[in-house]
């Protein structure tokens, strides 16, 4: 199995340097991975370490709690676009799913939408499936169909639950075969990532690209 299409090499902890973003590169090129996913302070540095390639640049906006207003979404987004970003993974305003207020997140997607389309970019919605409800998976999955997200995303990686199976097979079950899925939060092994694109995934976002690598080769 060719993993190097499904992952988004990622970092995005705080503390994370420059040198560790050149690390990070360096990796994606020798393996090939989708993407690379840094924190947006380091956009720019992402896409000259990667120019001449194939390997996309992705960050994050509303990381990672997603209670950030819109219009700072939106300033966030178009910075990262003129810094060169090729894909945005923004975190979704989870108070406002928590208090059952659809309407808040539909202007807020429609609004983060319209500078990445006018760019012709990609757009993955961070649902944070593991601290949602299914029905709150569920009216997710059908209020980003409704905006034509390209993913909607299951974790940011620093709730209290990442990734799960079931909640990838749940929004696969509610989204069009259009809509992509990506799975993060946990997942470190071949084994796991097997399943996850079983279960509907088709990008995995992971900081253990290169040691799933090595256990493909090994298998």
């Amino acid at each position: 199995m060719n993993i190097a299409p499904y992952i988004d090499h990622t970092i995005l902890k705080p503390s994370t340097t420059l040198a560790e973003i050149e690390t990070l590169c360096a990796e994606a090129l020798t393996y090939n991975f989708k993407a690379v996913c840094v924190p947006p302070f380091y956009v720019k540095a992402a896409k000259q370490l990667l120019r001449n390639s194939t390997v996309l640049v992705a960050t994050v906006i509303g990381f990672p709690f997603g209670y950030d207003s819109t219009d700072s979404k939106v300033i966030a987004i178009r910075q990262a676009l003129l810094d060169g970003a090729d894909e945005l993974d923004i975190v979704h305003n989870i108070a406002a799913l928590k208090n059952g207020d659809i309407n808040y997140l539909s202007k807020e997607i429609a609004l983060c939408l319209q500078p990445i389309r006018l760019a012709d970019k990609v757009v993955k919605v961070i649902i944070e499936s593991g601290i949602l409800t299914e029905k709150e998976i569920v009216d997710s999955c059908a209020l980003y169909a409704r905006h034509k997200v390209d993913f909607v995303k299951t974790s940011t990686g620093y709730a209290e639950k990442g990734a799960s199976i079931e909640a990838v097979k749940l929004m696969r079950a509610h989204l069009p075969e259009t809509i992509h899925i990506k799975a993060s939060g946990g997942i470190r092994t071949f084994e796991a990532l097997k399943e996850y694109v079983a279960a509907g995934a088709t990008r995995i976002g992971t900081s253990s690209g290169v040691q799933i690598s090595k256990e493909v080769k090994k298998s």
